[in-house]
């Protein structure tokens, strides 16, 4: 059997049929360009994440240096972030000219809140948690210590839409917040999107004109900046896919719930905690001779992914910052691995990736 880790091909007719139909509405009425469907997808993702605003963007990438942007960071200010995330955390961080400061993790590969206050000095003016795999973080302790300190907080949510806590949405508890849209991610595009929510008006206004090269009223530029602007088109694909999003999350659900009885006494598997409502944009399990699991896997046909090898302050482009002390996301990077767990896979397939997984540690 060979089993792909993710397949982006629609196989869905219907849905297809729908798709098609948004590009051809977007390609008659010829507003390539923010056009209405722009509007109509902010206001549903504003809603999802229970936000008043939200701002429809070319990335999850931009969203996160746009954010950064619209609170016009000064060179020495700090912001506090997670070790274990794409490089976009950190190179948003840094393009902003501020200084990254990282805060070690938990064992379920989110930030650790107990590190953070330890952390902050006098120039940390932002904390930014990563939702890591579709989890979200203990966003109640992180606000608790962000108000004490009189702190923003950014929450990058490019792997959470539609995970919540204790009932409360991804992307609702930061000043602003960042998602991400592209073509692997759970609420996907069909190419690069992302989107910002905020309940701040000012903030708000400040990442409209920041995404239109800085421009108010796509005129006059107040801060010099770049394009960002999400394509009609695509924000009339997500207004499609947001209609399935709930479904996909649940067969992600129930994918994981398998694997999870299947390997959970093999490998350390993601750990249901009251309260948390995790979408799986990965299923990442940890295990001991992950690299030589993962070479035995693709020898029966299975790929798995490694989200991500090399944690943010150990790339090249980063060696010169000072070396964190993060002793377990050392620990445990050298140990992630994702299984294929889409909302297409098959009992079949999730019951062989395991039985591979189990006879690799010779049960």
């Amino acid at each position: 059997m060979k089993v792909r880790y993710l397949d982006l091909s629609v196989k869905d007719k219907r849905l297809k049929e729908r798709l098609m139909q948004a590009v051809d509405t977007v390609l008659t009425h010829g507003r390539i360009v923010l056009g209405p469907e722009v509007e109509q997808f902010e206001e549903r993702i504003a809603e999802a994440c229970q936000q008043k605003f939200a701002v429809g963007v070319n990335s999850g990438s931009e969203a996160l240096y746009l954010a950064l942007r619209s609170l016009d960071l000064q060179p020495g200010d700090e912001v506090i972030t997670t070790p274990l995330s794409w490089i976009a955390t950190l190179n948003a961080i840094t393009l902003c000219g501020a200084t990254p400061i990282f805060a070690d993790l938990k064992e379920d590969l989110n930030i650790n809140p107990a590190l953070i206050e330890a952390a902050i000095t006098p120039k940390t003016k932002v904390i930014l948690p990563v939702h890591w795999s579709g989890k979200m973080c203990d966003m109640p302790t992180i606000m608790e210590i962000a108000d004490k300190h009189g702190i923003v907080v950014i929450e990058d949510a490019a792997q959470a839409f539609g995970a919540s806590l204790n009932g409360a949405m991804a992307g609702s508890f930061g000043m602003v917040n960042c998602l991400s849209m592209n073509p692997m991610k759970v609420l996907c595009a069909y190419g690069e999107a992302g989107a910002l929510t905020t309940s701040d008006e000012t903030i708000y206004n400040k990442l409209v004109a920041l995404r239109y090269a800085g421009t108010v009223d796509r005129e006059d530029c107040h801060y010099p900046s770049l394009n960002g602007r999400i394509d009609t088109i695509q924000a009339a694909m997500l207004l499609v896919n947001l209609d399935y999003h709930a479904e996909k999350v649940a067969r992600r659900k129930a994918a994981a719930d398998f694997y999870s009885n299947l390997l959970g006494e093999t490998v350390i598997c993601p750990v249901d905690e009251p309260g948390y409502e995790n979408v799986f944009y990965t299923y990442t399990i940890m295990a001991e001779n992950r690299d030589k699991l993962m070479r035995y896997l693709e020898e029966q046909g299975i790929e798995t992914k490694i989200h991500h090898k090399i944690l943010m302050p150990n790339h090249t482009a980063y060696k010169s910052l000072p070396r964190p002390t993060i002793p377990v996301a050392e620990r445990l990077v050298g140990q992630i691995l994702s299984l294929p767990a889409h909302e297409n896979i098959t009992s079949d397939e999730i019951d062989y990736v395991a039985h591979h997984v189990r006879a690799f540690y010779g049960e």
